[in-house]
C-alpha cells in the first residue's frame, strides 16, 4: 500500500452570508483553489489524475460541480472529476477519498477539497409547477434550509441536532459561549498577526459595481464579549442553549489539497 502525503493547501479567505463572495459562484471559488493548489505543490497540471471536490448546495449549478471547477481552473478535459455530498463532511470525505484511491494504486496525485457559496442557494418551487398549479398558491423551498440545514429523515434544524448534543453531553450554555468567545478572539488574533495569509488564495471579485480582491475572512467578530454572547436569545428552541453567537455560521469559501 502506498503512503500518502499533502504537498499543498490553500483556501480562500471566508465570506460571511450574502457578503464579499456572494457573488462569486462555488464553481469559481472551487476553480481558485484548485489552480492555486496546483501551482504551488510546483507539479505539472497533466499529472493530476483525478479531482474531488465536496459540494452539498448543488441544486442550479449544473451537472457536476467538481467537473465543471477542474475545467475553468484551466487542467485539461482528460481530468477526471466527481463531486461529493456528505453534507458538513463533504470536503474531508473528499480527502479521504483522494487519499484511499493513492494507497490502492488507482492514482498517484489528486486535488480534493470543498467549495460552497452559500449566499447563491436558490429558491425552489414546489414539483407541481412542473405540470402546473392550476388554481390556489404554491410552496417555495429555501435550498438552503431543505438541502443544507434540516435533517431529511427527521425533520428539525441542525440547530436542534446541536441542542440535543449540548443536552446528550452536559454542554451548557455558558460552555459554548466561553468557547465562541474563545474561537472569535484566536481568529481576529491570528488575522491580526497573518498567521492565515500564506494559507489563502485571494479571489477577484466582479460586481456590477466594482471590482475589488478578496483576501480576508470576514466572519470573524473581533469585537465580541462575554456580555454581548451572554445577551442572546436561544436562536433554535426556547428553553435552549444555542444561539446566533455560539452556532456555525452561514459562510462562502472553497479549499483545496494536493495529495
Amino acid at each position: 500500500m502506498k503512503n500518502c502525503v499533502i504537498v499543498s493547501a490553500v483556501r480562500t479567505a471566508i465570506g460571511s452570508f450574502n457578503g464579499s463572495l456572494a457573488s462569486t459562484s462555488a464553481i469559481d471559488l472551487g476553480a481558485t483553489v484548485i489552480k492555486a493548489a496546483i501551482e504551488r505543490a510546483k507539479i505539472d497540471s497533466l499529472h493530476v489524475d483525478e479531482v474531488i471536490m465536496g459540494n452539498v448546495l448543488q441544486a442550479g449549478l449544473g451537472q457536476n460541480p467538481a467537473r465543471q471547477a477542474l475545467l475553468k481552473s484551466g487542467l485539461a478535459e482528460t481530468v477526471c472529476g466527481f463531486t461529493v455530498n456528505k453534507v458538513c463532511g463533504s470536503g474531508l470525505k473528499s480527502v479521504a477519498l483522494a487519499a484511499q484511491a493513492i494507497q490502492a494504486g488507482q492514482a498517484q496525485s489528486i486535488v480534493a477539497g470543498g467549495m460552497e457559496n452559500m449566499s447563491l442557494a436558490p429558491y425552489l418551487l414546489d414539483a407541481k409547477a412542473r405540470s402546473g398549479y392550476r388554481l390556489g398558491d404554491g410552496q417555495v423551498y429555501d435550498v438552503i434550509l431543505r438541502d443544507g440545514l434540516m435533517c431529511a429523515t427527521h425533520g428539525y434544524h441542525m440547530g436542534i441536532t446541536a441542542e440535543n448534543v449540548a443536552k446528550e453531553y452536559g454542554i451548557t450554555r455558558e460552555m459554548q459561549d466561553e468557547l465562541a468567545l474563545h474561537s472569535q478572539r484566536k481568529a481576529a488574533a491570528a488575522i491580526e498577526s497573518g498567521a492565515f495569509t500564506a494559507e489563502i488564495v485571494p479571489v477577484n471579485v466582479v460586481t456590477r459595481k466594482k471590482t475589488f480582491v478578496f483576501s480576508q475572512d470576514e466572519f470573524p467578530k473581533a469585537d465580541s464579549t462575554a456580555e454581548a454572547l451572554g445577551a442572546l436569545r436561544p436562536a433554535f428552541d426556547k428553553a435552549g442553549t444555542v444561539t446566533a453567537g455560539n452556532a456555525s455560521g452561514i459562510n462562502d469559501g472553497a479549499a483545496a489539497l494536493v495529495i
